[in-house]
């Protein structure tokens, strides 16, 4: 809805939200009917008014690993005028890789939505609006928004859920923007190679790790031995303990993961970290 006319309402006097979930193997499948129908179940006052649609257009990605496919975008357009809105905008402000062009062409975005003319909006260049913070969930007063995602009446988050293809390690501290990175701390990174998680039949990522690797027994290193990986270089500290956290993910996975739970390590040299990067085995350090 309108920004400018939205009226803030305390979560805790909000109804609950609904949610949907459809599923689809294949963006290949008939999207539009998957998003037209869902659409619909929401009856969402959308006739005659102004959408703007803000996928995730992060960097130059033809593998398209980290931008909001463009068949998906596409779909959801065509939905929204389809439902009788009177302009379907799309719009995004890349922050990893600046010449936005580029990162169209690099996700083929017109091939799938045919030309937008002046309905694509790059919001890193937009006209901004001061606009003054009525929350105290910051100690910020103010922000500066796009002036075209203020004047739509429907504003439509479109991310990706996926998995970084690199990310920047800082010396003696971990992944930058992780959660679990600290300085001096042994925990600054946690490898699990991906044949333990296959055998407990467990998604890269779910328990937690940072680096899944493949082909490196993880569990067999020994705490001193260094790994070159990518630019960085990592020492082993010591064996991850399962916690309850695990429990989480299905009743009885921190009592299998015993002994499987991967190897916490410090960062000796910062560097990029690549995925498909060769994991180099190195003597341990004499000092340890």
């Amino acid at each position: 809805m309108n920004l400018r006319k939205h009226e803030l309402i305390p979560s805790f006097l909000r109804p609950p939200s609904r949610v949907m979930i459809r599923k689809v193997a294949r963006y290949e499948e008939d999207l539009l009917s998957v998003i037209y129908e869902s659409l619909v179940e929401f009856s969402l006052p959308i006739k005659d008014k102004t959408v703007l649609l803000k996928p995730n257009l992060v960097g130059h990605d033809p593998a398209g690993f980290m931008n909001t496919h463009p068949a998906v975008i596409a779909a959801t357009r065509e939905s929204f005028l389809k439902l009788g809105a009177a302009r379907v905008l799309i719009g995004d402000g890349p922050a990893m890789d600046r010449d936005t062009q580029a990162i169209l062409e690099s996700v083929r975005l017109l091939e799938f939505t045919g030309k937008l003319r002046h309905d694509f909006c790059d919001l890193n260049i937009d006209d901004v609006e001061r606009v003054e913070l009525k929350t105290r969930a910051s100690r910020l007063k103010e922000l500066f928004l796009p002036k075209t995602v203020l004047g739509v009446d429907f504003f439509v988050s479109m991310p990706k859920l996926k998995t970084h293809h690199w990310a920047g390690v800082t010396l003696d501290f971990g992944f930058r923007d992780c959660c679990h990175a600290r300085h001096s701390a042994k925990r600054q990174l946690l490898l699990v190679d991906k044949e333990t998680l296959d055998a407990m039949e467990l998604s890269p990522g779910i328990i937690g790790e940072n680096i899944t690797t493949l082909g490196l027994d993880v569990n067999g290193l020994k705490p001193g031995e260094q790994l070159r990986v990518g630019a960085a270089l990592l020492e082993v500290a010591m064996v991850c303990t399962p916690c309850n956290q695990m429990e989480k993910i299905r009743p009885g996975l921190r009592r299998e993961l015993n002994g499987r739970r991967g190897m916490l390590c410090r960062v000796i040299e910062g560097g990029t970290i690549r995925t498909g990067d060769r994991i180099e085995r190195l003597a341990p350090n004499p000092s340890v």
